[in-house]
């Protein structure tokens, strides 16, 4: 059971009072799939549980390298927050629906570039707080709160974001696979604006979303089978992607697949197929 010896969380010893489960005041929601734990499923992890990767395994149906589209955006995301430390100066992120700890998380990517990065993770998850708080409980530049995009207002206004983040200097803020959670009802394109507004210029804005584009069945079959589990999932297209950087200026290459974007480790002989990603990424700066 994942819950059981979490050193710093719980009980004495590490352990949940009550034989490995969590107080009754934390509702962990696990009888029902939450995006991130079934993305932890698709990237191999271990922190989700049986209805997690049977909705999973659902959406593999439909998709059967769903798993490599999930490790593309991962690469992505490392190499656009490597991107930041070591060419623009950035040492401070936000990860907004950061997902549960797994390997080459922000923190880790950025503090071997930089020791002294700090990154502040949010979830509206509460399991991704109870991992990310033990975890990350020895590191003082790094901090998870539970969280939720769409409260954007909330979260910026949150002690541990103002305690270790300063928005009056350049911020690295990370919307990675979390937009297509967002229903077009609650304004995604508003979400980002919120955020752009909020901090300070050149600060950047590393962003990734799935799409029909590339492989319109395959994908509309995972946003069925998604949303059949509970879990909403709303897939745009490349120019409505793009719509999200809006008052940026996009660092090249641009909006691209995130397989391709500032892909140097990986000839693009052995790159996957675009309809294999079907996710888009990039980067944009907020000028001064």
């Amino acid at each position: 059971m994942i819950f059981e010896r979490i050193p710093g969380v719980g009980g004495p010893d590490g352990e949940w009072q009550d034989e490995g489960h969590p107080p009754e005041a934390l509702d962990l929601r696990t009888d029902q799939p939450h995006s991130a734990r079934m993305y932890d499923y698709l990237l191999g992890g271990k922190d989700h549980y049986t209805v997690d990767g049977e909705a999973a395994e659902q959406a593999l149906a439909s998709f059967p390298l769903l798993r490599t589209a999930a490790r593309e955006n991962r690469a992505f995301l490392g190499r656009a927050v490597r991107y930041l430390v070591r060419e623009t100066g950035i040492r401070q992120f936000l990860d907004l629906g950061s997902g549960l700890p797994s390997a080459e998380n922000v923190h880790q990517v950025a503090q071997r570039a930089d020791p002294t990065a700090r990154v502040v993770y949010v979830d509206n998850d509460p399991i991704v707080l109870v991992h990310g708080s033990a975890l990350l409980a020895r590191d003082p530049s790094t901090a998870v709160i539970q969280g939720d995009i769409r409260e954007t207002e909330a979260v910026l206004a949150d002690p541990e974001v103002r305690a270790l983040l300063d928005l009056e200097k350049p911020l690295g803020v990370l919307a990675v696979a979390v937009l297509h959670f967002v229903g077009d009802h609650e304004n995604p394109e508003g979400i980002v604006r919120l955020l752009r507004d909020a901090v300070a210029p050149e600060s950047h804005f590393i962003l990734s979303h799935a799409t029909a584009d590339i492989a319109p069945e395959a994908a509309m079959g995972v946003q069925r089978a998604y949303r059949a589990q509970g879990v909403p999932l709303t897939l745009r297209d490349k120019e409505r992607f793009t719509g999200f950087f809006e008052g940026l200026e996009l660092v090249e290459p641009g909006v691209q697949v995130v397989s391709d974007w500032r892909n140097d480790e990986v000839p693009e002989s052995e790159r996957p197929d675009h309809a294999d990603v079907s996710w888009y990424g990039g980067i944009g700066r907020l000028a001064g």
